[in-house]
């Protein structure tokens, strides 16, 4: 179990056995490095999937899941680069922490261009990676959390019915059930049960909850 703390909505998936649970996948061509990072990680109670190659870790990593990706730039075949394009490519959402030599600083500047969230330089020092190794799977588990209500929210909004989405689009914009009726050529009785439905529907309590919905219904 990651031994940082993270959001409470988060929390469930975080523990050991949850099939949520996150993941450090590490992905070195290097067998001693490799083995370094895994020991690290193992000994801070990560769990952990090692990948001798891009090729290998994005043929068989179980993806997508909550987790982080510890990534080396120089490997034959893919490198670095061409693993983080392809993750992009296929909409894995998973931070990447690069591991890099000295020589690799303008690369992982690129990098960071590109979405990844830090590198490390060998040798890395323990404390900094798992400092970074926190952080990352943090951030990544409030993404799943974020993700999760936007999904749930889409469920939401499908169940309603035409009439009821141009009611939640009216009042969400602050028409009364009077100046909806009149735009809508209903009755007022008639929206005020629409109203009710979509109150129901949305899970909203309040007018203010079914408002605060009104940023991700429009993205949604």
């Amino acid at each position: 179990m990651v031994s940082a703390s993270v959001p409470e909505p988060a929390l469930q998936a975080a523990q050991p056995g949850h099939p949520m649970q996150p993941v450090v996948f590490v992905v070195d061509d290097d067998d001693h490095m490799r083995a370094a990072v895994r020991r690290v990680l193992t000994n801070a109670d990560f769990a952990i999937e090692a990948y001798a190659s891009g090729a290998e870790f994005l043929a068989n990593a179980h993806l997508p899941r909550p987790g982080c990706l510890i990534l080396d730039f120089k490997m034959p075949g893919m490198n670095g680069l061409e693993v983080q394009a392809a993750l992009k490519e296929r909409g894995v959402e998973l931070p990447i922490i690069f591991l890099t030599g000295s020589s690799d600083v303008p690369i992982a500047v690129t990098a960071m261009r590109e979405g990844a969230i830090d590198f490390l330089e060998k040798p890395f020092d323990n404390a900094a990676l798992l400092e970074r190794v926190h952080a990352a799977i943090e951030r990544n588990l409030r993404w799943w959390r974020d993700h999760g209500e936007r999904e749930a929210l889409s469920l939401r909004l499908a169940s309603l019915t035409a009439r009821e989405r141009s009611v939640f689009d009216l009042v969400v914009e602050g028409n009364t059930n009077k100046e909806i009726a009149r735009k809508l050529g209903a009755s007022y009785r008639t929206i005020e049960i629409h109203r009710r439905r979509v109150m129901e529907k949305m899970g909203a309590q309040t007018l203010a909850q079914l408002v605060r919905m009104r940023p991700q219904a429009k993205t949604g």
